[in-house]
Order: C-alpha cells, then sequence, then structure tokens
C-alpha cells in the first residue's frame, strides 16, 4: 500500500511556498467550550508542524461532531480547537468560522509562509443536503480550489467518502500525512505481512460487529482469541448454557460456521465472571464454561486470562481489537487488564490495539505506553482489518 506522503511533497518541492490543504481529525470532545481531551489534535502536530518548517501555509480541514440541522451548531465550532491548536504550535493560528465564501478566501491570500488556518467544522455543509458527508462533486471541487495539494492525515475518517478527504484528492495532487502513514503501516502490514505467529484478540459486545474481521482474520491469522460479550453467542453455537447472557440469537447459526471454519485456530474463554445483575454492586462469581441460570456472563475469569496469556506467549503480530468484559466496571476490568499485561510482557513483537473500546480500555487501565501502536480511528481500523477499500486512503496518489 505504497502512499504519496508528506515527505515525498517536500521532497519534490510542492511544499514551500504552496497552500497546503490538510484533512485533520479534531473530532475531540468538547463541553461547555472547553475540550476534554486533546489526544487528535495532538497527534496531527508532526505533519502540521512539517509544513510549517518547510515554508508551507497550512489550511486545516475538519469534522467536530453529527450535525444535521442549524440547532446541531451549537458547541460544534472548531474556535476553541484553533485556540488550543495554536497554545500546542506555541503560534497564532487564525480561525475563519466560515466553510466557503470570501471571508474564507480572503483570509487564506493573506497568509505567509509558515502560516496555519482552521477552517470551521465541515460538517456545518451537511445542514442543507448532506453536502459534506455525501462527498458533494461542487464542495470537494470548491475545497480544492483553495490550496495547491492535499494532505490527508485524519484516518479516523478514512473509511468514508467525505468531500472533504475524497472529494478535495479527487482535484488535487495527494498525499498521506504521518500519522496516516502510521496507521498505514502498522495495521496494513500486521494483517497483509505480519511476522508470526500472528495472534489475533477480538473482543467487545457483538457477533456481528466483527464479522467482516473473524472471517478475514481465519484466513490470516495463526490464533484468534475471542472474548467479551460475543463469547455467549459462541458458547451457545456451542451448546454451552449461557444463562442471561449477552447473545445474538440470530448470529448463533453464523458462530457455528465460523467454528467450524477456523477449527482450532479459535479460542474461547474457558470461564466467566457472572453476576445476577449488570451492576458493580452486586457480588460475583467465577464459573467454568456453563453460566448458571440467572446469571450473565460480565468478563472472561481467571483460567481464561492464563490461557490466553499462554496463547500469546512468543507472539510476534498481535492486534486487539474490543475489551474482554465490562471494563468500565472495576469487577470486570480484571479480563482486559489481564491481556494488556500479557501483551505488554511480549518481547520484539508488534503489538497494536484497533481504536475504539480497546484502544479506550488500554488507555484507562495505563497500558497506552506498553503497546507499538494505538489507532486512532475505530471505524477505520476495523475496516482495514476486513481488508476493506477504505475510500479516504484509496484517494490519496500512489507512489
Amino acid at each position: 500500500m505504497a502512499k504519496v506522503t508528506v515527505k515525498d511533497l517536500q521532497e519534490r518541492g510542492e511544499i514551500k511556498d504552496k497552500k497546503v490543504l490538510v484533512r485533520v481529525d479534531f473530532n475531540v470532545p468538547v463541553k461547555d467550550g472547553v475540550i476534554t481531551n486533546d489526544n487528535r489534535i495532538s497527534a496531527a502536530l508532526p505533519t502540521i508542524q512539517f509544513i510549517v518548517d518547510n515554508g508551507g501555509k497550512a489550511i486545516l480541514f475538519s469534522h467536530l461532531g453529527r450535525v444535521k440541522e442549524e440547532a446541531d451548531k451549537a458547541g460544534k465550532s472548531l474556535k476553541p480547537v484553533a485556540a488550543r491548536l495554536g497554545e500546542l504550535l506555541g503560534k497564532e493560528v487564525t480561525f475563519v468560522p466560515e466553510t466557503r465564501g470570501k471571508e474564507l478566501e480572503d483570509a487564506i491570500a493573506k497568509m505567509n509562509d509558515g502560516d496555519v488556518l482552521l477552517v470551521e467544522n465541515t460538517r456545518f455543509e451537511d445542514i442543507d443536503g448532506k453536502k459534506e458527508s455525501k462527498n458533494d462533486p461542487e464542495l470537494g471541487k470548491y475545497w480544492a480550489s483553495l490550496g495547491d495539494v492535499f494532505v490527508n492525515d485524519a484516518f479516523g475518517t478514512a473509511h468514508r467518502a467525505h468531500a472533504s478527504n475524497v472529494g478535495i484528492a479527487t482535484h488535487l495532487p495527494s498525499a498521506a500525512g504521518f500519522l496516516m502513514e502510521k496507521e498505514i503501516k502498522f495495521i496494513g502490514e500486521a494483517v497483509d505481512e505480519p511476522k508470526r505467529p500472528f495472534v489475533a484478540i477480538l473482543g467487545g459486545a457483538k457477533v456481528s460487529d466483527k464479522i467482516g474481521v473473524i472471517e478475514n482474520l481465519i484466513a490470516k491469522a495463526d490464533k484468534i482469541l475471542i472474548g467479551g460479550g460475543m463469547t455467549y453467542t459462541f458458547y451457545k453455537a456451542k451448546g454451552i448454557e449461557i444463562g442471561n447472557s449477552l447473545v445474538e440469537e440470530d448470529k448463533v447459526e453464523l458462530a457455528k460456521e465460523i467454528i467450524e471454519k477456523a477449527g482450532d485456530k479459535l479460542i474461547l474463554p474457558v470461564d466467566s465472571i457472572t453476576a445476577k445483575e449488570f451492576s458493580n454492586d452486586v457480588p460475583n462469581e467465577t464459573h467454568p464454561w456453563d453460566v448458571p441460570a440467572g446469571q450473565l456472563g460480565l468478563d472472561i475469569g481467571p483460567e481464561s486470562i492464563a490461557l490466553f496469556a499462554q496463547e500469546l506467549d512468543g507472539a510476534k503480530t498481535v492486534v486487539w481489537n474490543g475489551p474482554m468484559g465490562v471494563f468500565e466496571m472495576s469487577n470486570y476490568a480484571r479480563g482486559t487488564i489481564g491481556v494488556c499485561e500479557a501483551i505488554a510482557n511480549l518481547k520484539d513483537a508488534t503489538t497494536i490495539i484497533g481504536g475504539g473500546d480497546s484502544a479506550a480500555a488500554a488507555i484507562q487501565l495505563g497500558f497506552a505506553d506498553k503497546f507499538t501502536h494505538i489507532s486512532t480511528g475505530g471505524g477505520a481500523s476495523m475496516e482495514l482489518l476486513e481488508g476493506k477499500t477504505l475510500p479516504g486512503l484509496a484517494a490519496i496518489s500512489d507512489k
């Protein structure tokens, strides 16, 4: 998956004195005008700084939340993001409270080399006909007309064909930013060219969310470890009692097919932490295999943690997507912690978390620095693990 990178643009003389349009992912949590987590802003800094340091004019595009009607605009302006970005860069960032028109065009015309400008929330264009989200050709062409080259550094939206990624890239020489390049390298190479043994760990609530990933990885991984709520759909497929545990009745037959197809590659938990209610405040029990009537499984048990650690021992590539239990509740976080610890203890292994809840769990539980790579894109990383073509990625120029 050899794509042109922002460094390639610089080497070709396409950064200095140029207007560089950059799609970033500044979809950060904002409460009462205050950003509560700026990780996504920090993740984009290397690309922005590189453009600035090499004499380019950085013109940034991002969405923030979902905007379907005028009332949705409240609290969705990128103005606080511009202020925080300026603090992190140590320089002024011009914010334009428009997504098109004379004010935006004039502000860009006044830019000097090394300046940074942030355009208002691209999703404000969705109020009248979903022009951003449906990749309106006219909007993509207009935004492209504002610059000379395009850099896509927003992996989190790469699985969507929007005007601010695919639309712009259709009209300009385009490249991957450093964050996008990193995601392609780690997730793409892990799945397509893994160092072996290659172990995949899949958790979360539903089999239906991971069907494509499981089916793609059966042919590529050496082992697939299953945890989380989806365990009990597989249990039911094997005739194991599940009590009141979460189950997707309409996916039981599919689970049977997956079990048969995967053979001994598929490793299920051998015990569960159970309780009578979905609560951290009621007594819990540990049960091998069968979940008693009236109980529901909320985490993998100690024997499963030991089994998974054993299966991970010696692995050279590990991809993990989805927690092992209800990690937000302390009584049901042990399985996820155990998997984190087992991965952290691996020697000379490439270890990747594919975004979403598993990334949140690793960060919340203090294991963020123990992984080779934590993806910034939940949905995008899932689709890459499924082997799908990501529109935002495909639109970037090939080398």
